[in-house]
């Protein structure tokens, strides 16, 4: 009995994120295609800076942004399923609650980022 294999881990479960622009996990690749996709004209400035970032299953899949009022909009790039919009939309709230009263506007600004807030 002590020659069998370990039981392989369960797979977690999928996950969704916010990350900040200039976040050095998606700047942090030359090569970065197998997380990014087509995404890169709306998310990145023209001088190769990432604003804000949505994450599912660890790629990138669209964009957020804070608008004045405190909201945190988001934008998909790509259809990820209902269960998965509805998971980015609850971590935008959770994000939205955890923020308050405090403004976050990228120093470096990308066209996602500036057409949520306009």
């Amino acid at each position: 009995a002590g020659d069998e294999p370990p039981d392989e881990p369960a797979a977690p479960a999928p996950v969704a994120a916010l990350l900040p622009a200039l976040d050095p996990t998606p700047m942090g690749w030359q090569a970065r295609d197998w997380y990014l996709g087509p995404h890169g004209p709306a998310l990145f400035d023209r001088t190769g800076n990432i604003g804000p970032t949505v994450w599912w299953e660890g790629r990138i899949v669209g964009g957020w942004a804070q608008r004045a009022t405190g909201e945190v909009a988001c934008r998909l790039l790509e259809d990820i399923g209902s269960d998965a919009a509805a998971a980015v939309s609850a971590e935008a709230a959770r994000l939205e609650e955890w923020l308050g009263p405090a403004r976050v506007t990228p120093r470096f600004r990308t066209p996602l980022e500036r057409s949520l807030v306009a």
